[in-house]
């Protein structure tokens, strides 16, 4: 079964088997997963999770699902990652989905192209169990998702507010659902919002999101980066979005370096193409090789999994991305 970001909320609660999540919008992302722990916390679900960096990881993740604790009756296990199982683990999917109709696997991956959607692994879900596509492609259904933000702000917009704030922030539903907050914030007393409040509140430019953040990255402005991000861990913006930013920004220019002929394949918008372009121009392609190893080593240091320090290490992927290295061990 295939269900879209909304209908997918509706079935938190009752939520078993198999499901994969999977896209590039950490909105829909981070909104879905809050559901889904808030609903087992709820009904008193035990949560695990489990990041998958190999084939044979999985071998844990089928052991967890056919071992529950003494204390629980349910378990949901999260996934995280971008390998699927082989052979031998699609057995087990298949085996785990036809005989345990209480547990729950929640799978949680990056952007899938055409082919990956067409795999074993994910007919054999779709088949027995739920995929759901983390897409907004046409404006009505951007609108349709950001509404839900709105209500949850207390807020609604008028027509010409909605097109205004649609066209601001074209593709961008993160940098949207900042805007509507803080426009709830800068005009408490006002549940109707007019475009003329929509517009004074986003040309204060005091104020930053990870959109402004992904801006400066391609243009090389790393004194106005830093400021950014400074803004951002400030303000209180989860570390892993942030890290979600320049994951993305640093896997496009690899992606657009290799194929230099499907910027809109790859998602990149019409309207940032020369930036991604211009940004190639000016880094230097031997800096890609370590890109992966440093995105790792800052997810492990968020996680509490080693000892190095996040902010620094966040430091050091942003002059990356401008152009500069800070420190020679990721040179």
């Amino acid at each position: 079964m295939k269900l879209d970001y909304v209908q997918a909320l509706k079935r938190v609660n009752e939520a078993r088997g198999a499901w994969i999540i999977h896209g590039q919008e950490p909105l829909l992302e981070q909104n879905l997963l809050d559901t889904f722990r808030k609903a087992w916390q709820q009904q008193e679900v035990e949560r695990q999770r489990y990041d998958i960096s190999s084939v044979n990881d999985w071998k844990n993740v089928f052991n967890a699902l056919n071992s529950l604790s003494l204390f629980s009756q349910q378990l949901a296990i999260e996934v995280h990652g971008n390998i699927k199982p082989d052979a031998n683990g699609l057995k087990q999917l298949k085996s785990y989905i036809q005989h345990n109709e209480h547990n729950l696997l929640l799978i949680v991956l990056p952007k899938q192209d055409s082919s990956s959607l067409k795999s074993a692994f994910f007919q054999v879900v779709e088949a027995n169990g739920v995929v759901v596509p983390l897409t907004a492609t046409y404006p009505q259904d951007r609108q349709r998702i950001l509404s839900i933000e709105a209500d949850k702000l207390g807020i609604q917009l008028n027509n010409d507010a909605w097109q205004w704030l649609m066209q601001h922030h074209e593709h961008n539903l993160l940098a949207a659902k900042n805007s509507l907050m803080r426009v709830a914030d800068t005009f408490p007393d006002i549940k109707q919002i007019q475009i003329e409040q929509l517009y004074a509140c986003l040309q204060d430019q005091s104020r930053y999101t990870t959109y402004d953040l992904s801006d400066a990255l391609l243009t090389g402005n790393l004194a106005q980066s830093v400021k950014i991000y400074q803004y951002l861990l400030a303000a209180g913006e989860p570390d892993s979005l942030i890290l979600w930013t320049l994951s993305k920004e640093m896997r496009l220019l690899m992606q657009l370096f290799e194929q230099p002929q499907n910027a809109l394949q790859l998602g990149i918008w019409k309207t940032k193409v020369s930036l991604y372009q211009q940004a190639l121009r000016r880094l230097n392609p031997r800096q890609f090789l370590k890109w992966p190893e440093l995105l790792l080593a800052i997810d492990a240091a968020i996680k509490g999994m080693s000892k190095e320090n996040s902010e620094h290490l966040m430091l050091q992927a942003i002059s990356e991305l401008c152009g500069t290295t800070l420190f020679p061990s990721f040179s």
